[in-house]
C-alpha cells in the first residue's frame, strides 16, 4: 500500500520522546521507522497483542519498544506515566567536529549487559554517515570556573594609586606652565612698555645722532701700502658706509700718534706698521679713533703693480712729473688730466713725494691711485675676489680673500656711480688729532670718538733720556705708566743733561706737567714753558740729577 492509500499517511502523532531524544509516536498510526543511518525501514503497525503493552514504539535505533538502547529487554512504563513525561530540550552550545575514534563510549549503568551491536548499528565510537554528532554529558557539564585570584585586589588598589599620583603631577605641571606663561606675559609687556618708552624719549636723540653719522652701519679696512724699496709705507682707511650708500678712503698721516703694543707707551703711525705690525696697529687706531676697523690689508708696490695691471690700468689726474729712476730718464708719469697709468706708473705716482713737499701730498696721489684701481675692479664679489686670488699674497689673518674681495667689490659699485670721495685726516703738529678731525671725519665718516681730544683723559708725556745711562729712563717711564700717563718714547738726547727738565707748549697743560715733575720727584722749578715742547702734551728730559 502507498502513502495516496494509506489512511494514516497524515503526519504521524508523537506523544513523547526517548533518552536520545528521538520523536516515540503514537501505537495507532503508522510510523516512519529509519534505521541508525538515516535509511526509512518498511513502515508495520503494530497492534498490541504485538507488543504486549497496549502500545509500542522504537528507541533510538529503530529497535522495537521493549528494548532499552543497550538491547535489553525494557519495561514499558505505564500509558499515563509516558504520556506526562516532559521532554527537557537541551541547550543550544558551541559547534565542534570531533576526530573519529577520539569519543570514548558511555559507561554501562550497574547491573546493565554491554550491548552488542546489531547489523545495522554503527561501532560504538563511530558516528553514522549523515548523523550530527552528539555531545557527551561531560562537553555539556564542562565549564570554565573563574577563581578569584588574591592578588587582584592590591593590584586594582596600586593602578588606582599610580592613576591618581599621575593625574596629580600632571595637575602641577599644568599649574606651573600656566604660571610661567603668565610670568613671561608679564615680562613681555614690562618689556614692551619700556622700550616704547625710550624710543619715544630718545627718538629725537637718535635722529642727531644718525645726522652726525652715529647709529649707522659702516665696513672699514685698513690698508696699508708698504715700499719695498726705501721702507716707507703709507696707511689709508677704506669706509663703506652701508646707510648713506657712500665710500670713503680716509688717508692716515705717518705723524699721526698712537699707542704701543701693549700700550706701554706712545709711538708714531710709521713707526707701529714698520715695528709693530699690522694687527698691533689696527689695534691702535681702533683705540685712537674709537672706530670699528674689522681687518688690514697689507698691500706691498709689487702687489699694487699687479692690481693695476689686472684691471686693465688705471686713469688719474696727475699733479705733478714723475722723474724716472735713473738720472736723464725722462719722466715716468706727465702731469695732466686724465692720464692712463699702467701698474708701474701707478705705484711711481702714488709713492713720489717731491722735494720740499709735506706727506701730504703724497697721500692724495696715493689715494687717487687707490679710488682709480676700485672705479676699475668688478662690481661682484665673485669676480673681485678672483681679482685678488690672482695676485696670490698672503692674506693677513683678520682679512680672508673671500672677505676682502667682497668688501672691495661694494667699494667698487659705489665708485662706479660717483658716491664716492676722498679724504686726508688732519693731525696737528704734535700728532694729536685737533677738533677738526673730531667733528669732520672721525665722527661723520667713521663714526668714532678720538680719545687724545677728551679732556678728562690723562696727558700724553714723552720721555727723553739725557742721563747717559740707559737705567733711568727706563724707570720713569715705569712710574709714568703706573701713574695712569700715556708715555712716549722720546728716545735718547744726544748730549747728557744736568738738569732735568718737565716741558709743556700749551698753558693749558701748566698744571699737568707740575703733576708729572711731583710723580718723578722733580722740584717745582723743572716745569717750563717751551714752544718747541715736541708732539707729546708733556715732555720730559731726563738729566744727571734725576735718581729714579
Amino acid at each position: 500500500m502507498n502513502d495516496r492509500q494509506d489512511p494514516y499517511a497524515h503526519q504521524p502523532q508523537v506523544y513523547g520522546y526517548d533518552a536520545y531524544g528521538q520523536p516515540v509516536y503514537r501505537p495507532d498510526a503508522p510510523e516512519r521507522v529509519y534505521d541508525p543511518y538515516g535509511q526509512p525501514l518498511q513502515q508495520h503497525f503494530f497492534s498490541p497483542q504485538e507488543t504486549g503493552h497496549g502500545g509500542g514504539g522504537y528507541d533510538g535505533y529503530g529497535t522495537a519498544g521493549g528494548y532499552d538502547p543497550y538491547g535489553m529487554p525494557a519495561q514499558q512504563p505505564p500509558r499515563q506515566q509516558t504520556q506526562q513525561q516532559e521532554w527537557i530540550p537541551r541547550q543550544a552550545g558551541p559547534s565542534y567536529t570531533e576526530a573519529p575514534g577520539t569519543r570514548e563510549p558511555e559507561a554501562p549503568a550497574p547491573g546493565a549487559q554491554p550491548h552488542e551491536a546489531g547489523p545495522h548499528e554503527p561501532p560504538a565510537g563511530r558516528q553514522a554517515p549523515g548523523e550530527a554528532p552528539v555531545p557527551t554529558a561531560a562537553a555539556d557539564s564542562f565549564s570554565f570556573i573563574e577563581e578569584p585570584d588574591e592578588d587582584s585586589e592590591d593590584v586594582i588598589d596600586w593602578l588606582k594609586f599610580s592613576e591618581s599620583r599621575t593625574e596629580r603631577r600632571d595637575e602641577r605641571k599644568r599649574k606651573g606652565r600656566n604660571r610661567i606663561v603668565a610670568l613671561a606675559v608679564v615680562l613681555v609687556l614690562a618689556v614692551g612698555g619700556a622700550a616704547a618708552y625710550l624710543f619715544l624719549s630718545g627718538s629725537d636723540d637718535k635722529k642727531g645722532a644718525a645726522a652726525s653719522g652715529g647709529g649707522q652701519k659702516r665696513d672699514v679696512i685698513v690698508v696699508h701700502l708698504r715700499q719695498t724699496h726705501g721702507g716707507g709705507s703709507s696707511t689709508a682707511l677704506l669706509v663703506d658706509n652701508e646707510t648713506t650708500a657712500k665710500g670713503t678712503t680716509v688717508l692716515l698721516p705717518n705723524t699721526l700718534a698712537v699707542a704701543k703694543e701693549g700700550g706701554a707707551g706712545a709711538t708714531t703711525l710709521g713707526k707701529s706698521v714698520q715695528d709693530d705690525g699690522t694687527g698691533a696697529t689696527r689695534d691702535a687706531l681702533n683705540t685712537l679713533l674709537g672706530s670699528d676697523i674689522k681687518g688690514s690689508w697689507r698691500l706691498d708696490t709689487p702687489y699694487l703693480e699687479n692690481l693695476v695691471e689686472l684691471v686693465g690700468g688705471i686713469e688719474a689726474d696727475t699733479d705733478t712729473d714723475v722723474p724716472g729712476e735713473k738720472q736723464g730718464d725722462g719722466p715716468v708719469v706727465r702731469r695732466g688730466t686724465a692720464q692712463s697709468l699702467s701698474g708701474r706708473m701707478a705705484v711711481a705716482y702714488a709713492t713720489y713725494r717731491g722735494p720740499g713737499e709735506d706727506e701730504g701730498k703724497q697721500l692724495t696721489r696715493f689715494g687717487q691711485v687707490m679710488q682709480a684701481v676700485l672705479k676699475k675692479m668688478p662690481a661682484d664679489g665673485a669676480s673681485a675676489t678672483r681679482t685678488v686670488e690672482t695676485l696670490a699674497q698672503i692674506p693677513d689673518p683678520s682679512l680672508s680673500t673671500e672677505q676682502l674681495g667682497a668688501s672691495l667689490a661694494h667699494l667698487a659699485a659705489l665708485a662706479k656711480k660717483g658716491a664716492y670721495a676722498t679724504s686726508v685726516l688732519p693731525v696737528q703738529q704734535d700728532g694729536t688729532l685737533g677738533e677738526k678731525a673730531t667733528g669732520g671725519l672721525v665722527k661723520d665718516v667713521l663714526g668714532g670718538t678720538v680719545r687724545n681730544t677728551d679732556p678728562n683723559a690723562a696727558p700724553r708725556v714723552s720721555v727723553k733720556n739725557a742721563t747717559g745711562g740707559k737705567g733711568a729712563a727706563t724707570s720713569a717711564q715705569i712710574t709714568l705708566v703706573n701713574s695712569g700717563y700715556s708715555v712716549i718714547d722720546g728716545g735718547t738726547a744726544g748730549a747728557a743733561e744736568t738738569a732735568s727738565a718737565v716741558l709743556y707748549a700749551d698753558e693749558k697743560r701748566a698744571a699737568q706737567a707740575r703733576e708729572v715733575a711731583k710723580t718723578l720727584g722733580l722740584p717745582a722749578g723743572a716745569v717750563k714753558q717751551a714752544k718747541d715742547a715736541g708732539t707729546a702734551d708733556v715732555t720730559v728730559v731726563l738729566g744727571r740729577d734725576y735718581k729714579g
